[in-house]
């Protein structure tokens, strides 16, 4: 299952050629059979080798050199380092329409940023989000569209796993690390199935291990009221071998509930399988669990849906992307109060 695609494919042109580019956009953009017309990179022979792999017909040598060939309904794809993001954004044209690679910037500020970027020069920008979009996320929301599960009122999210951070060195300078660069992903797919919350709580911690690092566990609440509960729960330390490794996605509602067990993070990068099992309550009897095959998985499958929602926007068969930075401005405020909640910490035992 894969999202809604454009009946107008309009030409791609790629800024940034790292490891999520080779690996998640363009493998997906090759699947959707989108049109990948450039690319560039400040390290040339990046964007040459990435060029050579996915059949590129122009890599350019400079950002302004591509802007001087990129004319007419294109779309942009901007994948670079967070600090790089707004400086290239800004050299956009106006009326462009853009897909900034998540995060919406590196805190709040630069998030209400880069949607006045957005407003001011009349742009069509996204943010990419894509776990909205993976094939198991696009199966539940269509059981939950259908109403077989009736009111949601729990949403679960577990991740014990290893992750080899070091392949991301960037993050070893970042302030911030496993909330905005992992568990965002987490926090927007909650906000998409449920809204906005009331609030937010949490505490995000170090490793011995990781010491380096800012931050490599999280546990997330997102208040919802007193009849729904969403929780966030993530550990990538867990170096003890595969057999207790786990990472997933657990939906209840008044009528039924789905778990999916996503592989992706499990032995990264290699990765393992996923499943989808659903129960829809009856009269029947017992509930029964049923599992449902799933065609296509988060990575590479979900960047087509976040590409997709540009290009239908772009071409008037929705008002706006899904993803749309005036939507993701709330998943970055919800970021920036887990941040401030973690600051603030919880009550004091000697204040009562």
């Amino acid at each position: 299952m894969i999202a809604q695609l454009p009946s107008e494919k309009r030409p791609i042109f790629m800024i940034g050629a790292g490891g999520i580019v080779n690996t998640a956009h363009l493998p997906a953009y090759s699947i959707a059979g989108f049109d990948v017309q450039g690319i560039f990179d400040v390290v040339h022979d990046k964007a040459k080798t990435t060029a050579a792999a996915f059949k590129i017909p122009n890599v350019f040598r400079s950002l302004g050199e591509m802007l001087s060939h990129a004319k007419g309904n294109v779309v942009f794809d901007v994948a670079v380092p967070g600090p790089e993001t707004i400086p290239v954004f800004r050299q956009l044209p106006p009326g462009s329409a853009v897909l900034l690679q998540k995060p919406m910037g590196e805190n709040f500020e630069q998030a209400k940023e880069i949607l006045e970027i957005a407003r001011s020069k009349k742009m069509m920008a996204a943010i990419n989000f894509q776990l909205r979009y993976a094939p198991y996320i696009l199966a539940a929301k269509k059981l939950i569209n259908e109403d077989l599960l009736g009111e949601l009122n729990d949403v679960e999210i577990n991740v014990n796993v290893y992750t080899p951070w070091h392949l991301w060195d960037f993050l070893y300078n970042s302030p911030r690390v496993e909330i905005l660069y992992h568990s965002i992903h987490y926090i927007d797919l909650i906000r998409n199935l449920l809204g906005n919350p009331q609030s937010v709580f949490a505490k995000t911690t170090k490793h011995p291990a990781m010491a380096q690092l800012a931050s490599v566990r999280s546990n997330i609440i997102m208040d919802y009221g007193d009849l729904v509960r969403a929780n966030i729960l993530t550990n990538h330390c867990h170096n003890y071998g595969l057999p207790k490794q786990q990472s997933y996605i657990k939906i209840e509602g008044s009528k039924g509930a789905i778990k999916i067990n996503f592989g992706a993070l499990i032995d990264y990068p290699r990765g393992s399988a996923d499943s989808f099992e659903y129960v829809l309550l009856d009269d029947a009897g017992q509930p029964e669990w049923k599992e449902m095959k799933i065609d296509g998985s988060w990575f590479p499958h979900a960047f087509i849906g976040s590409m997709a929602q540009v290009m239908l926007a772009a071409e008037g068969k929705i008002d706006a992307p899904d993803n749309s930075v005036e939507d993701c401005i709330h998943t970055m405020a919800c970021v920036e109060a887990a941040y401030r909640s973690n600051e603030e910490s919880g009550v004091k035992l000697g204040s009562f």
